[in-house]
Order: C-alpha cells, then structure tokens, then sequence
C-alpha cells in the first residue's frame, strides 16, 4: 500500500534551529554538534562542523588570492537525534500539551527540552 502524505506533513520537523544533535549514520557518525539552520521542506539540517564541503572562491580582485572554504552542507533528519539537555541522552523528540501550550520533551527523561 502507497501511502501519499499531504505538503504539510512532509514539511514538519521536530528538531529546531539551536538544538544539539549526535549524528548517527554516515562519515561523521558519533559526532555533536548545533544545527545552525532547519529545512523543513528538504527534510535536512545544517550541523555546525558537520559534512564539511569544499567551496572553491574566486578573487574579487585583481591582488586577491582565490580561496579553498569549508561550509557544512545539510544532512538528512532522519540521520541525526537530539540530545535532551537534562540528561545528556541522544533522544527521540515527543510532545506534551498542557493548558493551551505544546512542548517538546524527552522521550527517555521525560523533561520539557
């Protein structure tokens, strides 16, 4: 059975800008590290340090030298987990709703993240 979900579905994330993460599949694997930016349409993440690409720049002037620059390039959801600030523990996200108010929490402590 072909299940087909909606644009809105696919496009949800439960890791944010600022949470730490451990990567756990691929040539970084055991590595931390901050998500600098979420792409929630992608379904990617991009981890401060982490899939390092090299850029080749060009000078901008006639005395400038051109330059070899490393930018992290995104990396699949699927292939990260979130690391709960209380506990330490690489963690799966849930959420809680209490009072008109919806949180995210730890699936192994169960603290707010």
């Amino acid at each position: 059975m072909i299940r087909i979900y909606s644009q809105s579905y696919s496009s949800f994330m439960k890791i944010k800008k600022g949470d730490t993460v451990l990567i756990i599949l691929g040539k970084d694997r055991g590595r931390k590290g901050k998500v600098l930016k979420a792409l929630p349409k992608e379904q990617k993440v991009l981890v401060e340090g982490i899939n390092l690409k090299k850029k080749h720049i060009r000078p901008k002037r006639e005395e400038e030298k051109g330059q070899v620059v490393q930018i992290p390039a995104p990396v699949q959801i699927s292939n990260v987990k979130v690391i709960c600030p209380k506990c330490g523990k690489a963690t799966r996200v849930g959420y809680k709703i209490t009072e008109n108010k919806k949180s995210r929490i730890c699936k192994k402590c169960g603290k707010e993240i």
